[in-house]
C-alpha cells in the first residue's frame, strides 16, 4: 500500500489501534462518514480521512471500515495484527 495515511488511536479500552486509508483504493463514496461522521471527513481531492481517531467506539469503527464499497480503510490492533478487513 504505497499511497496510504495511517492514524494512531490512543482511545482507552480500545482494541484498534491503528486506521489506515489506502488512498488509491478510495473512490469518496462517504458511506464511512454516513456511519461516523465524528471520525470521518473528506478532503480537497474527494479523499478521506481521519479527522477523530477516538471520537468513537471500536464497533462503529468496525462498521465505518465494512461499509466502504471498496475496502480502503484497514483497523490494526496494538499488536499490529489486522483486523479488518480479514
Amino acid at each position: 500500500m504505497a499511497n496510504t495515511r495511517e492514524y494512531i488511536r490512543t482511545k482507552a479500552g480500545s482494541k484498534i489501534a491503528k486506521i489506515v486509508i489506502d488512498r488509491d483504493l478510495c473512490i469518496g463514496a462517504a458511506s464511512c462518514i454516513a456511519v461516523s461522521a465524528a471520525t470521518y471527513e473528506l478532503d480537497d481531492e474527494n479523499k478521506v480521512i481521519v479527522n477523530g481517531p477516538d471520537a468513537t467506539d471500536d464497533d462503529t469503527l468496525v462498521m465505518s471500515a465494512e461499509s466502504c464499497p471498496t475496502k480502503a480503510i484497514f483497523l490494526y490492533d496494538k499488536d499490529g495484527k489486522q483486523i479488518y478487513p480479514k
